[in-house]
């Protein structure tokens, strides 16, 4: 699943607006006009092999345009929160290639949403996939700690489409 699935998702499931979207990605501290948050929230194309294309039309998401994004998402919902201190303003970066982009989608999706781990499990089995409290507990840690757990996009996907069900019902 590419970052744009994701953002298509994400947005569909929240119900986000256009609008809202340009608003979150600024919240985030990145700026994307109307026009780019369109042709990023395109659905991508795919060629032969299965690699995506970048047309005039479709503009890909970065990592970093992704975790600004989910960043922005959390003050959207939550606010913004003043830093303690010693403590950066900026929040420690979590995606840091491509394999931890579902863990972050998780965790960030949790923070925002102020979703306790009952919740999540809750819509993880909406969408038809059980997930003990360990699997969860593994995929939300810190990646490098000893239970951390690589999410694969089955369990990202089945998330944004419990999530979909749960707040578009």
């Amino acid at each position: 699943m590419t970052n744009n699935d994701i953002l298509v998702r994400l947005r569909y499931a929240l119900d986000l607006k256009n609008q809202e979207v340009v608003e979150i990605f600024a919240l985030g501290g990145y700026e994307v006009t109307m026009d780019d948050a369109l042709k990023i929230l395109t659905k991508t194309v795919y060629d032969d092999w299965g690699e995506p294309i970048e047309t005039e039309d479709h503009m890909k998401c970065t990592n970093a345009m992704l975790e600004s994004f989910l960043n922005g998402l959390i003050v959207f919902k939550r606010g913004p929160q003043q830093p303690k201190p010693g403590q950066s303003a900026q929040p420690e970066r979590l995606i840091k290639n491509q394999s931890s982009v579902n863990n972050a989608l998780l965790k960030k999706v949790k923070i925002a949403l102020a979703l306790k781990s009952e919740e999540m499990l809750e819509i993880f089995q909406s969408a038809g996939v059980n997930v003990t409290k360990g699997e969860l507990s593994a995929l939300l840690r810190k990646e490098g700690h000893k239970n951390y757990q690589e999410c694969g996009d089955k369990y990202a996907r089945n998330f944004l489409k419990g999530l979909a069900l749960k707040y578009r019902s």
